[in-house]
C-alpha cells in the first residue's frame, strides 16, 4: 500500500514539474526572435527585395547581363527537393564558408530561404563579416512558389509549385502501405 502511494505521488509529482516546463512562454524564443531582429537591423532597408524585384535580377544573371552571386542558404535537403534552377547554394549552417567561397568584399550577393528567417542571419552576418553589396530576397522558396514561378531539382526536371504547404497534407500523411 505505501508503495502505491509513493509512486502516485511521484508520478503526481513528474506529471506537475512537466507541465510546469511546458508552460508559459519559452523565454529562449523571445531571445531567438529579438537576436533575429537585431541581425536583420544590419541589413540597410535598400537592400532588401521582394519577389518582383529578384525575378529581374535572376533574369539578368541568367542571361548573361549581370554579374552576382544569388544564394539558396536552406538545408541540404530542402535544395535537393525544388530550388530556384542556375542558382548556387550554402546551408545556412556554414556561413563561415562563404568568406572562402567570395573573396571579393563588393560582390553582388543575393541571400534567402523558405521565407526570410535563416536568410536574415546569413545576410547580417555578411555585412558583419565585412560585405558592401548583399540583399536579402525576403519573399524566398514561398514567394517565388507564390508568384508562379518554377523550380527543378535533379530528379523532375523543371516544375511549377501549385501549392505552397510547410506541412503535408491529410491525404500525404495516409500512406497505405509503406
Amino acid at each position: 500500500m505505501k508503495k502505491r502511494i509513493l509512486i502516485t505521488i511521484g508520478i503526481i509529482l513528474f506529471l506537475s514539474t512537466a507541465t510546469l516546463s511546458f508552460a508559459g512562454d519559452n523565454p529562449l524564443k523571445a531571445q531567438e526572435k529579438k537576436v533575429n531582429a537585431e541581425f536583420a537591423a544590419l541589413i540597410p532597408a535598400d537592400k532588401i527585395v521582394d519577389v518582383d524585384k529578384f525575378y529581374q535580377v535572376y533574369q539578368d544573371v541568367m542571361a548573361g547581363k549581370k554579374k552576382a552571386y544569388m544564394i539558396d542558404v536552406r538545408t541540404n535537403p530542402e535544395f535537393d527537393a525544388f530550388h530556384i534552377e542556375g542558382t548556387d547554394h550554402l546551408n545556412s549552417g556554414l556561413m563561415c564558408e562563404m568568406p572562402k567561397k567570395i573573396t571579393d568584399p563588393n560582390a553582388e550577393i543575393y541571400i534567402w530561404c523558405r521565407t526570410s528567417h535563416r536568410a536574415k542571419y546569413v545576410t547580417g552576418f555578411l555585412y558583419k563579416y565585412g560585405y558592401k553589396n548583399v540583399w536579402l530576397y525576403k519573399g524566398g522558396v514561398v514567394g517565388w512558389a507564390k508568384a508562379g514561378h518554377s523550380f527543378v531539382n535533379k530528379f523532375t526536371g523543371k516544375f511549377k509549385i501549385t501549392e505552397y504547404r510547410k506541412h503535408p497534407s491529410d491525404a500525404e500523411k495516409s500512406y497505405r502501405i509503406r
